[in-house]
């Protein structure tokens, strides 16, 4: 046996004792199994995405949404592609107050929660001199204070149970800049942004890795009347190197990186996955 694998043996030997669930035999980082991922607006799109990425790797999931015949749908198609195991959870988050208890009712339901993604989202669009409040703190409380406030019902759990975790939370191109008639969403994110780096540095050693992951332009059931805007659509494709939308499926490598041990070292950051978006003046 080559001393070069005998090495890399060995580190996989001790990523496994150290609580990581790495498949030793084939040396795979991506490998989620024994885990369990918890996906907020996990029942379409970006979400449901993720979700049936994370368990084709191996992670059971349970999945947050408002509607529960969405989530049963949902539910029956995770389990359909990757035969793991998925518990669904109706609540709409944008009850601030409800979050804490609900997040022990999701632990005892599944006996601990390795992996956190915060992918449920609103917006408004309308110039912002006509912004009301209501419209306004609806943004903010779903986008942004329902983030913090689940974080946080993870963070008490993973100190109590000892082992480390991961967040995920779902920003955008605007945790990088603006467009005009969106100040509550823009606002939302790049205070999700900066929420995830303060995570990610005081959470550090509860052994908590906090990251985001920014979408460009994704084709999702949300964006549907901006795709059939001719005017906005060619705008999108004109801005965009790759010169298409995303698909919710593009994000899907990216959440399996930064949810596995392959992303044991990353915190505090956020990646875009944009089509070269942002790389282009």
């Amino acid at each position: 046996m080559p001393l070069a694998y005998k090495r890399y043996k060995t580190t996989l030997t001790e990523h496994h004792s150290s609580g990581h669930y790495i498949n030793q035999m084939k040396g795979n980082i991506f490998d989620l199994c024994g885990k369990t991922a918890l996906i907020t607006g996990g029942n379409r799109g970006i979400g449901l995405a993720i979700a049936k990425a994370l368990a084709s790797h191996g992670a059971d999931v349970a999945i947050i949404a408002r509607t529960k015949q969405q989530l049963e749908t949902a539910a029956e198609q995770i389990k359909a592609e990757t035969d793991r195991k998925v518990w669904t959870f109706p609540l709409d988050i944008e009850n601030i107050d409800k979050i804490e208890n609900f997040f022990e009712d999701i632990i005892t339901e599944t006996k601990g929660v390795d992996i956190l993604i915060n992918c449920a989202g609103t917006t408004v669009r309308g110039p912002t001199e006509e912004l009301d409040l209501k419209s306004w703190n609806k943004v903010i409380e779903l986008n942004l204070t329902a983030v913090l406030a689940l974080s946080q019902a993870f963070c008490r759990h993973r100190k109590k149970s000892g082992k480390s975790g991961k967040i995920i939370n779902i920003g955008s191109l605007m945790c990088h800049g603006a467009r005009a008639t969106t100040a509550a969403y823009a606002s939302s994110k790049g205070g999700l942004l900066m929420l995830t780096k303060t995570l990610a540095v005081e959470w550090a050693k509860y052994n908590i890795n906090v990251n985001a992951i920014g979408p460009g332009y994704i084709a999702t059931d949300l964006t549907a009347p901006l795709r059939a805007d001719e005017d906005f659509n060619n705008w999108v494709l004109s801005k965009t190197p790759i010169s298409r939308w995303g698909r919710p499926e593009d994000l899907a490598g990216t959440a399996v990186l930064l949810a596995s041990g392959a992303g044991d070292f990353i915190t505090g950051q956020i990646i875009y996955v944009d089509g070269g978006w942002l790389a282009m003046l």
